[in-house]
């Protein structure tokens, strides 16, 4: 099917621009996943992005991920609630200082526990500490209902917006084939 989507640009141009939400829950961590290993991103893009139409790496192959997630701009960080795998965040070096959130959410059962806020809070200091001159992302109108308002109550302004015609299937594919069946 034909969809307008609504892409918003957003950057950060000071660490003093972030307005942290950092959850007191002991039992939310956010680890660094240092070994690459395409089998826990993969996992991560298609049960995050299964609902909202996250298809751009699911033709992607073993190697192609390997590749992308072995250089040293490349980092993921993962949320765990209770040892659970909640969600992630992935940052992307870029030249100019630039560090983009390349990936960012949750697994739909994580969603409104306020562990959004905390991740993506660690996720812009982390950045920074990258030594980013420049922290930005992009969201969309096919993204989770409260994305764009998350992102500008950590401090994200909006630079650019764009609307384009999109095919998509006529219903988001899920976490894996038959989810929704």
């Amino acid at each position: 099917m034909l969809v307008e989507v609504t892409t918003w640009y957003l950057e950060m141009l000071s660490p003093s621009q972030l307005l942290p939400a950092f959850s007191s829950n002991p039992n939310l961590a956010v680890i660094r996943a240092e070994i690459p290993c395409p089998e826990l991103n993969r996992f991560l893009y298609t049960s995050v992005g299964g609902d909202w139409y996250w298809i751009d790496r699911l033709s992607w192959t073993k190697n192609r991920w390997l590749e992308y997630l072995n250089r040293r701009e490349v980092q993921t960080w993962v949320a765990y609630l209770s040892g659970t795998p909640a969600g992630y965040i992935e940052l992307v070096a870029q030249p100019g200082d630039n560090v983009e959130i390349a990936y960012f959410g949750l697994l739909r059962q994580f969603i409104g526990q306020r562990i959004g806020g905390h991740l993506l809070s660690v996720g812009i200091k982390q950045a920074w500490e990258m030594g980013a001159k420049r922290v930005w992302m992009h969201t969309c109108s096919l993204d989770g209902p409260y994305a764009l308002a998350n992102y500008q109550a950590r401090g994200f302004q909006i630079y650019k917006e764009q609307t384009r015609q999109q095919e998509l299937p006529e219903k988001p594919i899920g976490p894996w084939a038959g989810a929704y069946s």
